[in-house]
């Protein structure tokens, strides 16, 4: 009779931890899809700004189509990216593009201050403060799931139920963030 109250007991005990872990899972797995969801969230803001920057550098330096086409390029990857690996590839591209298009408006001071191209230069580097935190949101909460996932005894049942690790949106190493801001030009 004790061993009957001891194997109930027992059982309990792991109903109760299994119970726990899959909550604690579930809350993981959405705290990560939250966390991707603001990342494209602010991706989408980034997009939506380019075409006005475009036409902006547009008006001033016409004769650059190949900066404009790359920059449109790269911001059509960056909306078609289907997982954090490919949308942190694509935003990489679409930094480059938009360096080589900041490079381009550098050449023409009209357009440096002009009061629209300097009102999306503060979007573009408000937006982009807001992905960098975004993404350090995301790769934390990326890190405590897998961590879980791949951790004793959660391993154990973790896959059976579904509960796959996910990937880390990175930034590149070498990638330096567009230049949005422009020096008064020297005066002799």
């Amino acid at each position: 009779m004790a061993w009957l109250w001891i194997t109930i007991a027992v059982v309990a005990v792991l109903a109760v931890v299994l119970v726990l872990g899959y909550n604690r899972l579930v809350r993981l797995r959405n705290e990560t899809d939250t966390g991707w969801a603001n990342i494209e969230v602010q991706l989408e803001r980034r997009a939506d700004l380019i075409p006005n920057l475009v036409e902006a550098v547009r008006g001033y330096a016409a004769h650059e189509r190949g900066v404009f086409e790359e920059v449109t390029r790269a911001r059509a990857a960056l909306q078609g990216a289907g997982s954090p690996g490919a949308a942190a590839e694509a935003n990489e591209g679409l930094t480059a593009a938009l360096g080589r298009l900041f490079a381009v408006a550098e050449a023409y001071p009209d357009l440096k201050a002009s009061e629209n191209f300097l009102r999306l230069q503060d979007d573009l580097t408000d937006t982009e403060d807001k992905i960098a935190a975004a993404r350090r949101y995301y790769n934390a909460t990326v890190m405590r799931f897998n961590t879980t996932v791949q951790s004793f005894p959660w391993l154990l049942f973790s896959r059976p139920l579904g509960f796959r690790e996910r990937e880390f949106f990175s930034a590149g190493e070498d990638t330096e963030p567009p230049q949005v801001t422009f020096a008064a030009e020297a005066r002799p």
